[in-house]
């Protein structure tokens, strides 16, 4: 048995888990596409649906302290589980080339206009009415390709939140899209019992990096968090187009 390809993977997983530890969100960025090429992308959205699942149980609880406004959660996330559960339904039947590239786009363009206009930020009263829109959009995202985060990350980071309500929302967000997400994946027989296994295996690598990555984000300012998002954000758009021409 070759496990130099399960090493790959694992590596991936745990550098994941850095990035999920430091900012809340990201480990799909790095570990769905290093699964898609060990395995495939089904079997690679199959795993990170397991590991979504249970390591955002466990970050919602832990941030659940520190976020303001509950109901603005709950409709976000409601609206992202609704979105993953089309979103699969795609992965099993469409290609996602096209919308990839117009997601990086909007990032690409969100970047600009924070380079442009860094005061800039996005009020309650209009991320309450544009929520549940950003919601659905991030959750059909994750169901058609593991990662909400160019739609979910870029809206919450337009809010200007403080790292630890960013991790309280956006994990239940995760955990919302998880919950429906992991059944419909069975349904169409994209989430097997092996691949849960793998999943769930998984959290040891992952569980390896998320506390360093939250160690090293303690020692971050609030504007040095908000940078580093928008580091996240550019590597996104980069990765986005890069699948989509490719």
């Amino acid at each position: 048995m070759d496990y130099l390809p399960y090493l790959i993977a694992a590596l991936g997983i745990a550098a994941g888990g850095f990035l999920k530890g430091a900012t809340g969100a990201g480990a799909p960025i790095i570990g769905v596409p290093i699964l898609a090429i060990v395995f495939d992308l089904p079997k690679a959205v199959a795993i990170f649906a397991v590991i979504n699942l249970l390591s955002n149980i466990w970050q919602s609880w832990a941030y659940q302290g520190d976020v303001t406004d509950r109901r603005f959660v709950w409709v976000f996330a409601a609206t992202g589980a609704a979105g993953a559960a089309v979103g699969t339904v795609l992965l099993a039947t469409l290609p996602t080339e096209f919308l990839m590239a117009s997601l990086a786009g909007v990032v690409g363009g969100y970047i600009l206009l924070r380079i442009s206009r860094p005061g800039w930020q996005l009020s309650w009263p209009a991320a309450r009415r544009l929520g549940p829109v950003a919601g659905f959009a991030g959750g059909v995202m994750q169901g058609a390709g593991g990662i909400s985060a160019p739609v979910s990350v870029t809206f919450l980071n337009a809010m200007r939140l403080g790292r630890a309500e960013f991790i309280g929302t956006i994990s239940a967000f995760f955990l919302a899209m998880s919950i429906f997400q992991v059944p419909v994946l069975a349904a169409f027989g994209i989430l097997t019992w092996e691949r849960t296994a793998l999943g769930i295996l998984a959290l040891i690598p992952m569980f390896i990096g998320v506390p360093i990555g939250s160690w090293a984000a303690r020692h971050l300012s609030k504007d040095a968090f908000d940078k580093a998002i928008l580091v996240l954000l550019a590597v996104l758009a980069l990765k986005l187009l890069w699948d989509a021409v490719l």
